[in-house]
């Protein structure tokens, strides 16, 4: 099996801070940190995407080495790794360096140091250090909170300039670094702090809506950038040219500003970027920035990724998205072009076109968050943390009306059936409710505590999965339940059941990593000893013509099976999703999509290219 397309999560993004990304001058690629993942995305095709995962908590920032070689990433327990950033992702180096969460790190221009700030927990908040052995190259002092950004002057005699959220601006000489001095012009956290490309001015930027400038050997209070027409909101990130005569600011005002710098050190403001498509709401604060050769990035609160062209600035920019939480459920579907609909525990449901990639978030009158999730064609039906369903309809990339109903308990699972539309089952912690037309109409209690169900597309028939491992195949005779008979062979709860798309199987798994395909006739085992997981099994999808099975399990393997043929010939894909799969299907005979922990999604080919 091979990997044919990756659709990357975005940054994670906090309230009230900024982020720091950064990039490759050379390859054009930009790196950005979600969960434990480091992200690196070509600007010039964001469907060219690798991900590295080997951090033990959640990463919070990458850099590239000068020479494009290496990166180091940090996490929140203040480690940094050091490793290749091509290929294996190699790792070279691993350094405990603060106490606590690394907010910046920055690699000195000869490529031989690396400098990280952050929270220090009562120890030092700023190291520098030799990137292959780890010693440290000086002393920090003078900040007592947390160091929110640092930089390194690319040029000699270095300079190391440290900021946080105890107002400062530190500056310190060496190396060895020593203190020199320390600036108080700012009255609010400092947010960023960046040199220019030459080394001969730095800027730093804050909470109290200021960018003042200082000169790169002395930390001389050279200009600010004008006030007149500034942000109207803290400013989180900061970043120049690479020609070093403007600089970029994004602002919690929702705008990105590019400021025309003076050889004085004072910024005048060029032109105001505004993001289109913007509903006005928090999501569209900007909190991080990057100028990259000719590209001008900015993301927002809400994940959005815009790429503006420095050297056409009134062309509107290319806008991509994606999750920024576990992707817990998908669905493929069939239009004029295959889409698939995703859909996160935060409430957010995307649209991804195969090929293409990012096709639009669903905007939703009611953000509720998603525990379960069910598409058809024009309907798409959710449950979430209460005891409401909403029943969305969905059509040419709009949600029309979204109706809630209450159905009086904390849903577990849901089914609809295509083919009588007006259907839609429902279970519950021990029963099912049936719904018509959006209205209660019946609520059976079963007397065994439901996990899964799965109903046929005509809406006759259903198989409610049991807590004691046991199947139980219903017939639906208008608004009630007959059962016809009991299937035992699973030794946990069960998590799925699907019908294939033949009708003539279906396959239930369970969480004690065992999947079973019965034949719906005989209600014989058709395939057995489906054991090759080693965690629960969390999703499951039959191909169109119904000749395979796909499992995706919490231990991050999808494995496809092949009904005709033994279990032990599978097709196995290990880490396809750092955390786990919780979302999985086939977008044709030949290609599988999956879901998971990582944010990601991410398409396989069955048959080699």
């Amino acid at each position: 099996m091979e990997l044919s397309e990756t659709y990357a999560c975005v940054p994670s993004t906090e309230r009230g801070r900024g982020i720091l990304i950064s990039g490759d001058s050379k390859s054009d690629t930009i790196l950005y940190t979600n969960g434990r993942s480091v992200v690196m995305l070509d600007l010039n095709n964001p469907l060219k995407v690798s991900i590295y995962g080997e951090h033990a908590y959640p990463a919070t920032v990458a850099r590239y080495s000068p020479n494009g070689e290496w990166i180091a990433s940090g996490d929140v327990s203040g480690t940094v790794r050091i490793w290749g950033a091509y290929n294996d992702h190699v790792l070279k180096k691993e350094f405990k360096v603060l106490a606590g969460r690394i907010d910046d790190l920055q690699w000195s221009a000869d490529g031989l140091r690396i400098v990280a700030s952050g929270d220090g927990k009562g120890k030092s908040l700023v190291r520098a250090f030799i990137w292959d052995s780890g010693s440290n190259v000086g002393e920090f002092d003078g900040h007592s909170r947390r160091v929110l950004s640092c930089a390194i002057k690319p040029t000699r005699p270095f300079r190391i300039v440290t900021c946080g959220e105890d107002f400062l601006v530190n500056f310190y000489e060496g190396p060895p670094f020593k203190f020199k001095l320390s600036s108080r012009e700012h009255s609010n956290f400092v947010n960023c702090v960046r040199f220019a490309p030459d080394g001969s001015k730095f800027i730093t930027v804050s909470s109290d809506k200021k960018g003042i400038i200082y000169d790169g050997k002395t930390c001389e209070k050279l200009g600010e950038l004008s006030p007149d027409d500034g942000h109207k909101g803290s400013i989180y990130a900061v970043s120049w040219s690479p020609d070093g005569k403007q600089v970029l600011t994004v602002s919690a005002d929702k705008s990105a500003k590019v400021w025309d710098m003076s050889e004085s050190g004072s910024g005048t403001l060029n032109t105001t970027l505004n993001c289109p498509g913007s509903s006005g709401g928090v999501d569209d604060m900007l909190v991080g920035c990057l100028w990259q050769n000719d590209h001008i990035v900015t993301v927002s609160l809400g994940g959005t990724i815009s790429i503006f062209s420095a050297s056409d600035l009134d062309k509107s920019p290319f806008q991509f998205s994606g999750h920024m939480k576990n992707v817990s459920s998908l669905a493929v579907l069939k239009g004029n072009t295959d889409y698939i609909l995703s859909g996160s525990y935060d409430g957010l449901i995307c649209k991804w076109v195969l090929g293409r990639g990012f096709s639009g978030k669903l905007q939703r009158t009611q953000n509720t968050q998603i525990k379960c999730f069910a598409a058809h064609e024009e309907e798409i039906v959710t449950s979430g943390y209460d005891n409401m369903i909403s029943r969305i309809s969905y059509k040419d990339d709009q949600c029309t009306n979204e109706e809630s109903i209450d159905i009086g308990n904390q849903p577990k699972d849901l089914s609809l059936a295509p083919l009588s539309p007006d259907l839609l089952l429902v279970t519950f912690e021990s029963g099912v409710v049936f719904l018509r037309d959006g209205k209660v109409v019946s609520t059976i209690n079963l007397g065994f505590t439901v996990t899964a169900l799965a109903v046929t597309p005509d809406g006759t028939e259903a198989i409610v999965g049991g807590q004691d491992g046991r199947l139980h195949l219903y017939s639906v005779n208008g608004d009630s339940l007959t059962e016809e008979a009991v299937l035992e062979k699973h030794r946990g709860a069960i998590s799925v059941i699907r019908y294939s798309p033949d009708l003539s199987m279906f396959a239930s798994a369970d969480l004690n990593r065992e999947a079973v395909v019965w034949d719906r006739v005989s209600r014989e085992m058709k395939l057995k000893n489906m054991l090759y997981h080693s965690a629960r099994i969390n999703c499951l999808a039959w191909s169109p013509n119904s000749s395979m099975v796909a499992t995706g399990s919490l231990d991050t393997c999808v494995i496809v099976y092949e009904v005709d043929k033994p279990a032990s010939s599978r097709m196995t894909i290990k880490g396809a999703h750092l955390g786990g799969v919780y979302g999985l299907g086939f977008a044709d005979d030949s290609h599988v999509v999956s879901s998971g922990e990582d944010a990601c999604i991410r398409v396989w080919s069955l048959t080699p290219q």
